[in-house]
């Protein structure tokens, strides 16, 4: 396989092309953002502000040329909130009261002790099932060991969550408002070296 590689910030228009293509069909993002126009148009400025910082970090990373990528947000950083909520209230606004209840809801959910963030991950729908996810996952969880913080994420896709339980996440609960479908906040706590 190959070997996980941090972005530099020059190499973020990859890894947001990445994740704006593997979130096209998820459940939460499209839900906010039906028309696919609409999608296309917001979804990269959004991924920005909610990962963007990793890559002021080195802690944006992917694999085989970006086919995947995963954006961690280290201790005390966090997502550009006004930023993303300007773009909903811009791009959807019949959805902004019950989006904004669910990030309400995600702020709950929140750990408020040092942890490590993953708002953003994904593999182009083209290199999907080959382990890529999976390896992202381990390269970062293997950080967070070290450190011996927690990680935490919210799965806005069904789908994703029995590869997060295989990397030792709980569900902590549900975020759900009005018409929204399901997100599942979770938390892995660090383990032994």
């Amino acid at each position: 396989m190959s070997e996980v590689q941090v972005a530099s910030v020059q190499e973020a228009p990859h890894l947001v092309a990445t994740i704006v293509l593997a979130f096209a069909s998820d459940p939460m993002v499209r839900w906010t953002f039906p028309p696919p126009g609409t999608y296309l148009r917001v979804m990269p400025d959004l991924v920005r502000a909610f990962g963007g910082r990793a890559f002021e970090h080195d802690t944006a990373y992917y694999l085989n040329d970006a086919a995947a990528a995963a954006l961690w947000l280290p201790p005390g950083v966090q997502p550009d909130e006004e930023t993303m909520a300007t773009l909903m209230q811009q791009a959807a606004p019949e959805r902004v009261e019950e989006a904004f209840s669910v990030m309400e809801q995600m702020d709950h959910y929140h750990p408020k002790t040092p942890h490590w963030y993953l708002p953003l991950t994904g593999v182009d729908p083209m290199q999907q099932g080959k382990g890529y996810g999976a390896q992202l996952l381990e390269a970062a969880l293997e950080r967070c060991d070290e450190a011996q913080l927690s990680a935490y994420l919210e799965s806005s896709n069904p789908r994703n969550i029995p590869l997060y339980e295989r990397h030792g996440f709980q569900a902590l609960g549900r975020i759900q408002a009005g018409t929204s479908p399901v997100m599942v906040p979770m938390l892995r706590e660090p383990q032994p070296l």
